[in-house]
């Protein structure tokens, strides 16, 4: 019995290191910190992401629209190798 719990509680733990996503794009190293799928628009993503370790507050990324948006409204484009086309290209239905 005492095996058991020692087996589900390690197998259970997970470090947040492990939990993270990286990639290397053109020597940036992108990381995805945080993400979570939007139930209403599956194409939808919440993430906050780091770019050479610089971290960014959570955005809503778009992969139908290509864009990401801001929490202040503003709606950027992706662009080639930029941190929204790492997301979509990790979650490509």
């Amino acid at each position: 019995m005492v095996i058991l719990l020692i087996f589900v509680f390690s197998v259970s733990w997970t470090s947040p290191a492990w939990a993270m996503m990286c990639r290397n794009y053109e020597g940036h190293e992108i990381c995805i910190l945080s993400i979570k799928r939007s139930a209403k628009k599956y194409w939808e993503y919440q993430a906050s992401v780091s770019v050479d370790g610089v971290k960014t507050p959570v955005e809503i990324y778009n992969c139908r629209g290509r864009f990401k948006l801001q929490k202040d409204g503003k709606v950027i484009q992706f662009t080639q190798n930029s941190p929204g086309e790492v997301i979509c290209s990790f979650f490509k239905k």
